[in-house]
């Protein structure tokens, strides 16, 4: 997947960028006070276009799930947006787009899913209010081939180089291969950092992370089940999937995403452009898992509907993490 590694690479490098241009370019002081999420939009669109054109140049009969559609682009209501996305669209592309292109690029993202032959899934910015507050957000693009995550590709623009240096370089690109181990490369170049989650033996010395949202994950259980496994380090938050990133790396160690209601279904992107991310911890020395100690099956469609939760934890201390899950989930 030599080809494809690569190619995915640059998508989600020149993504990632036009992310960057709009939130330099649209957001503002009052843009999250006000709760404006049009810069957000524009960011979605436009990545999305960007990293289909690129899959699309390399590999035109590749379907891809992605998030959005061009429907509120088109004709005189969609005029003004269009204008914007197009302009950061060309911006990166190598071939400048015109308006029917870009259509066409955007509504490339709409398979539905499926558990036979090569999709690619497709988060255009994950986090979407750590975007709008310029801090943690990433793109996200995974390949899955016969319902297996086979490479998975994560931009953070926002992430810092080295967690122990916060006002250092930002700016991470995070990739990983099945059976090929995980890596980690700077937006300014092109060295590839083999990277390793933490080797901790007891979960008790272990930390969180955890989303800043609480109502993408209940942050009450995860401090029950952080009490179980006696774990006295606070946790760290963050939005989006850099979350995996940093565990990847060694941030922290446990990544609960526990569900918020019984009937909630994560969407396929959001927890698989966690597919980027699930490739990216099991190459790292993970395990992730439902709150059943399931495997994700991201073969039934556009949800993940036969699990519940995500758990990521390194394979050595899975275990006891899993067991301190359902202590506290199973009995409600």
């Amino acid at each position: 997947l030599a080809i494809e590694r690569a190619v995915a690479i640059n998508a989600v490098l020149r993504a990632s960028k036009v992310c960057q241009k709009v939130f330099q370019n649209l957001v503002t002081s009052d843009t999250v006070i006000k709760k404006d999420r049009s810069p957000v939009t524009v960011a979605d669109f436009s990545a999305q276009a960007v990293v289909n054109t690129i899959l699309y140049e390399s590999f035109p009969n590749d379907p891809i799930v992605g998030e959005e559609d061009s429907g509120s682009l088109h004709g005189d209501n969609g005029k003004e947006l269009r204008n914007k996305v197009l302009s950061l669209v060309n911006t990166v592309v190598d071939t400048p787009l015109g308006d029917n292109e870009l259509l066409d690029a955007i509504d490339r993202g709409n398979f539905s899913g499926g558990s036979r032959g090569r999709m690619w899934t497709l988060d255009p910015i994950d986090g979407t209010m750590g975007f709008l507050r310029g801090e943690q957000f990433c793109v996200g693009l995974a390949l899955i081939i016969d319902g297996d995550i086979q490479l998975g590709v994560l931009g953070c623009p926002n992430l810092p180089v080295d967690i122990k240096a916060p006002e250092g370089e930002r700016g991470c690109l995070f990739v990983a291969v099945k059976g090929q181990g995980a890596f980690q490369r700077k937006f300014s170049s092109t060295e590839e950092i083999k990277i390793h989650m933490a080797d901790i033996s007891s979960p008790s010395v272990a930390s969180f992370c955890e989303s800043v949202e609480a109502s993408h994950s209940s942050h009450d259980d995860a401090a029950k089940i952080a009490s179980l496994l006696e774990i006295t380090k606070p946790p760290l938050r963050m939005d989006s999937m850099c979350k995996y990133c940093a565990l990847a790396r060694g941030d922290a160690n446990i990544y609960l995403r526990l569900p918020t209601r019984p009937d909630y279904e994560e969407n396929i992107w959001v927890h698989i452009i966690r597919n980027s991310g699930c490739v990216l911890i099991k190459e790292a020395g993970g395990t992730v898992a439902d709150i059943y100690n399931k495997p994700l099956d991201f073969s039934l469609g556009r949800t993940l509907k036969s699990n519940k939760g995500v758990i990521v934890a390194h394979s050595k201390i899975f275990e006891q993490v899993i067991d301190a899950v359902q202590q506290v989930i199973l009995k409600k």
